[in-house]
């Protein structure tokens, strides 16, 4: 017999619909024609023991037990899926052949080996585990993910890498969270002070950016405009370019504080000539974005419908596993392999029937076109999300789903359109000895901007033709007043693309390298489960559309040492965890130089100020911190 184990019960089910029929339903199995059976998990079956499973002493919070390190790991069955975990191992043990088919990532390959291992299987039969790759739900897919199965010794590393994360979060979450709320504690202060590998970074994003708005103090600056005539009396604006001159008189980002010098300006160039002294003259293509990964389809979604990102990824887990109208969500990759653009028409068509995008829209799409999309060497684990070549029969997407699907439907069907197609032009213009800059866009061919909008354009003036060495007539001078305003307050969408994009908030070269190199803070599957955690644990609130740190939020990162509240720690991590995956480190080689700072950020626990906690807000919370094999706890 050989057991199919999938990392869901719909998983399950659509591996069975490619096998041989007739089906027998058993509890918590499905038998098929030739006595194959499948069978799944729901989620993680298995949890990180908590301190107390190891040790009766560790029940009680005490800073002199710190840190907890487990000399042997240990795992246990979750309490509410124990049922299904007896199932599976029952089949594992009859099994003559196994075949791996958790979900195409870290979490999915940990998530099915750590159930194997609870049964003592001989070498022999544990060398034979073939891996099922499936990111599509639809029968021809897993079809053709059956017919192309691997060995599961291929992603032993990558499954070596999810267990290296998984203790490393257990030991980092776990000991600085008991620290931090003994610290908390010892000021009065009861409820638990929670700290992650990823969420505290994350909260201090929020921080950082609440005192430096709080912080703010705005000041007036002053732009010059020059207003120019050609002969024909065509008129346009050109802005003053400041000289190296004026650089006494400018902030860091080259604006002028001195009002004076504005009205100078301003005052030198009415009424004079002026000569067009450089122009650059360009036709210029854009190609249409690349499908959505998962982050940047929650960026899209905020933006477009202030919706939060854990509900994205909710209702994409029901267009995947429900509908079967998108294709694996969690991924973190934007490009399909060369061999799907066989699949374009029937996928089209499928938007069009399913009202993913209009039918006038499809219709104008070509199938045949090729984008950069498609590119064999780019895809990893996963490909981009989207839509998949099942039309809905009866049922119905509610509004949100249907939002959602538009969007990933647009992003996959603006592949087939023509680039958008403008001219730019850039002309400089030298008035009384003063540089004056203009710029203008022109469409051409819209292409997939017909899709997409073009609300970039809406502001932009025209520019009349010019040639180099014309002569204007400047018919005055005008000061714009304006003042610096502070950065805007975190939204959904601007904070996950500060997840996504951490980089640009390190200064440090070598980790602002690293960051670049990796996926930013937490991964497509855990992003939005961190952000509700932070809210959930009241880190982080919402007002409006805003996200702003908490009072606890703030007091908890006034506390912590810079190493705990930056993304620095998080970076060394994913590149030692893409080591792993790659071969490249060891297990050993990560664990050993992270225990040595956990050690280091407790006795910075022990001698911090607790005293800011003193008169924080007291909610009522469970004080005790639970450990979970996911990520979420990061």
């Amino acid at each position: 017999m050989k057991l199919y184990i999938a990392e869901k019960p719909s998983l399950g089910r659509a591996i069975a619909d490619a096998l041989p029929k007739p089906h027998k339903k058993h509890d918590g199995y499905i038998e098929v024609a030739n006595g194959d059976c499948v069978s799944w998990c729901i989620g993680h079956l298995l949890e990180q023991a908590e301190p107390d499973d190891y040790s009766e002493q560790y029940k009680k919070w005490r800073f002199d037990d710190l840190p907890i390190v487990p000399e042997q790991w240990q795992l246990k069955a979750k309490s509410k899926t124990r049922k299904q975990l007896t199932v599976l191992k029952k089949l594992i043990k009859q099994a003559e052949q196994l075949v791996h088919a958790g979900d195409p990532d870290r979490e999915g390959q940990l998530l099915v080996d750590e159930v194997i291992e609870q049964v003592k299987l001989s070498q022999a039969k544990k060398h034979s585990i073939q891996r099922l790759l499936i990111s599509d739900l639809n029968v021809s897919a897993v079809k053709k993910a059956l017919a192309s199965m691997r060995t599961n010794r291929d992603f032993i590393p990558l499954s070596v890498s999810a267990l290296a994360r998984s203790r490393a979060d257990w030991l980092f979450g776990m000991n600085l969270t008991r620290a931090y709320t003994l610290a908390g504690q010892k000021a009065g202060f009861g409820n638990v002070l929670s700290v992650g590998r990823v969420q505290t970074p994350i909260l201090g994003l929020v921080v950082n950016r609440d005192n430096e708005i709080a912080n703010f103090i705005a000041k007036p600056f002053y732009e010059v405009f020059a207003h120019l005539h050609t002969q024909e009396q065509q008129s346009f604006t050109a802005k003053w370019q400041p000289s190296k001159a004026c650089e006494p008189y400018q902030d860091e980002e080259g604006r002028i504080l001195h009002r004076g010098l504005a009205e100078n300006v301003a005052a030198r160039v009415t009424d004079q000539p002026g000569e067009v002294t450089a122009l650059e003259q360009k036709q210029k293509k854009q190609q249409a974005p690349l499908p959505y990964n998962l982050s940047a389809l929650q960026i899209d979604a905020a933006k477009a419908f202030t919706m939060p990102a854990q509900k994205v990824l909710d209702i994409c887990q029901v267009l995947y596993e429900r509908h079967k109208l998108i294709t694996y969500p969690r991924s973190d990759n934007r490009y399909l392999p060369k061999d799907h653009h066989q699949e374009a028409a029937s996928i089209i068509k499928a938007i069009a029937t399913n009202g993913g995008q209009s039918e006038a829209n499809c219709n104008a799409a070509e199938s045949s076109r090729r984008s950069k999309c498609f590119n064999d060497a780019k895809v990893a684990a996963h490909h981009a999300i989207i839509p998949t070549a099942k039309q809905l029969k009866s049922a119905t997407l509610n509004s949100d789903e249907g939002k959602v699907y538009g969007l990933i439907c647009r992003h996959y069907l603006i592949q087939f359109y023509p680039d958008y197609v403008f001219n730019e032009t850039k002309v400089a213009v030298t008035i009384a000895g003063g540089l004056f800059k203009a710029n203008a866009k022109q469409d051409v061919e819209l292409g997939f901007k017909v899709l997409m909008g073009r609300s970039e354009l809406k502001d932009q003036q025209t520019l009349p033709p010019l040639v180099k060495g014309e002569q204007l007539h400047c018919s005055h001078g005008e000061i714009i007043d304006k003042m610096t305003t502070p950065p805007a307050h975190f939204t959904d969408a601007t904070l996950l693309s500060a997840m996504t994009g951490i980089s640009r908030y390190v200064k440090n070269p070598d980790i602002k390298k690293i960051l670049k190199e990796t996926d930013g803070l937490g991964t497509e599957a855990t992003r939005a489960g961190i952000l509700e955690l932070l809210f959930r644990r009241r880190f982080l609130q919402r007002q409006g559309k805003s996200i702003l740190a908490t009072q606890t939020g703030k007091a908890l990162i006034g506390v912590l040492p810079e190493g705990l509240a930056s993304p620095d720690l998080t970076a060394k991590w994913e590149a030692s965890l893409g080591d792993i995956a790659e071969q490249r480190m060891s297990y050993q080689q990560f664990l050993t130089p992270l225990l040595s700072d956990l050690s280091h950020f407790i006795d910075q626990a022990g001698q911090c100020n607790s005293q800011v906690f003193a008169q924080l807000p007291k909610t009522p919370q469970k004080r005790r911190f639970k450990s979970k094999a996911k990520p979420k706890s990061a």
